[in-house]
């Protein structure tokens, strides 16, 4: 989305015509004295009240354009200061956009869900990459009806890395790690999870599969690759 606006170019025009023209009459006053004093012209006082009148005719019109040009600067200033909180609102916008639609995918899922299937089950899982060593995961888990009190459990990642042309696991939330509780799980009806790993230096990512564990047991899983 683009907003232009530029000055009339006809505007322009008689703004600088307007200053050439005080500038030569400046310069035809100049001349005249310049023969008065040499003797070969009329006095200058016969000739001072018409430049004087032409200058300031010309002077207010130029004073009148500089006003129009910089109103219409100050307009486009506007209007530039505008587009760009214009950008911004699409970009929250398309966000929450895409937010909803998952969300509705998530609860038209929930009608069927009724007649049995696991109690825990991971409905959307989605991955991409958002840097040179990072991964943006998004989850969406539900307890299905028969779920007659809060799920408490816990979100394992398992990310399959290459490097060197060597395939690793490498499993979050990491060993000692600092945000383990992210990965934390207590929901009645269903739970929306994201976040971003980082890999290693010189790792890239393959695929993503999302574990859920409750007591130690795991209930169910999905993957995904990028």
């Amino acid at each position: 989305m683009t907003i232009k606006s530029h000055f009339p170019w006809p505007l322009k025009m008689l703004f600088m015509v307007c200053t050439i023209a005080l500038g030569g009459a400046a310069a035809l006053w100049i001349y005249d004295l310049g023969r008065q004093f040499t003797g070969s012209g009329q006095p200058a006082q016969q000739n001072a009240p018409a430049y004087q009148q032409e200058l300031d005719r010309l002077s207010a019109e130029r004073d009148r354009y500089s006003s129009t040009v910089n109103a219409s600067e100050s307009q486009l200033m506007i209007e530039r200061s505008a587009q760009t909180q214009l950008v911004a609102q699409v970009k929250v916008l398309e966000t929450e956009n895409a937010r909803l639609k998952e969300d509705l995918a998530f609860f038209e899922s929930l009608l069927p869900s009724g007649t049995g299937g696991p109690e825990v089950s991971i409905r959307r899982l989605t991955v991409d990459m958002v840097g040179q060593n990072q991964v943006r995961y998004r989850l969406l888990l539900m307890q299905g009806a028969r779920g007659k009190s809060d799920f408490i459990g816990s979100l394992q990642l398992a990310v399959t890395t290459l490097q060197a042309g060597r395939s690793t696991v490498i499993l979050f939330p990491l060993a000692n790690s600092t945000d383990a509780a992210q990965f934390k799980l207590a929901f009645r009806h269903y739970q929306r999870v994201e976040g971003v790993l980082t890999l290693p230096d010189g790792m890239s990512a393959r695929s993503v599969q999302a574990r859920i564990y409750e007591k130690g047991q795991m209930r169910t899983q999905a993957s995904a690759n990028l």
